[in-house]
């Protein structure tokens, strides 16, 4: 399987959510699926994909030609792929990934959580709309260090309930690693 990871390329201040990536990155590795994630080394991202590396997983980074060469090189992964813009390396996350897990993470992170839950409210798979009914929501899991997506929780879940939202478009909060692997099967 394909585990798209969205974090930052910045590291945060509690020391939980670091460990909680080093060890997601770990857990995908020994499970034998591959993390797919955006191709920094830096903050969380270089946590997770250095995590997974060390337990032998396969590492895909997705980097948009943006950053200079010297950056995009020195990243350490299994397959390096890169892309014109940051819209086509999201579109690259969603297209290669079967689950998509969310750690704490900034505006860009919001934004790729929130266009895998569009693409699963719209069944939208490699740009087409499935309507013949054979469409499975991918997994879009926040892991919520802390209470970390409380705040973002309780906008979908209103939302939802005013009706601007037929579903939640496979959205599931967890506290723990473990917790994650057991909703991406």
């Amino acid at each position: 399987m394909h585990i798209s990871v969205f974090c930052g390329s910045s590291l945060p201040r509690n020391k939980e959510i670091v460990e909680a990536a080093a060890t997601l990155g770990r857990r995908i590795a020994q499970e034998g699926h591959t993390l797919v994630y955006g191709g920094s080394n830096l903050g969380l991202m270089g946590v997770v994909s250095g995590a997974a590396l060390e337990a032998g997983g396969r590492v895909v980074g997705v980097i948009p030609n943006l950053f200079s060469d010297d950056i995009i090189h020195s990243q350490t992964v299994t397959e390096l792929v890169r892309v014109r813009s940051m819209a086509e390396r999201k579109e690259y996350l969603i297209a290669h990934s079967d689950a998509f897990i969310a750690l704490p993470g900034g505006i860009g992170t919001l934004d790729e959580i929130a266009e895998v839950m569009v693409m699963n409210q719209l069944q939208i798979v490699g740009g087409q709309r499935i309507l013949d009914g054979s469409y499975r929501t991918k997994p879009m899991i926040l892991l919520n260090i802390d209470g970390y997506f409380d705040p973002f929780i309780a906008q979908i879940q209103r939302a939802h309930a005013e009706g601007l939202m037929r579903t939640t478009a496979g959205l599931v909060a967890v506290s723990t690693v473990e917790e994650v692997l057991c909703h991406i099967y």
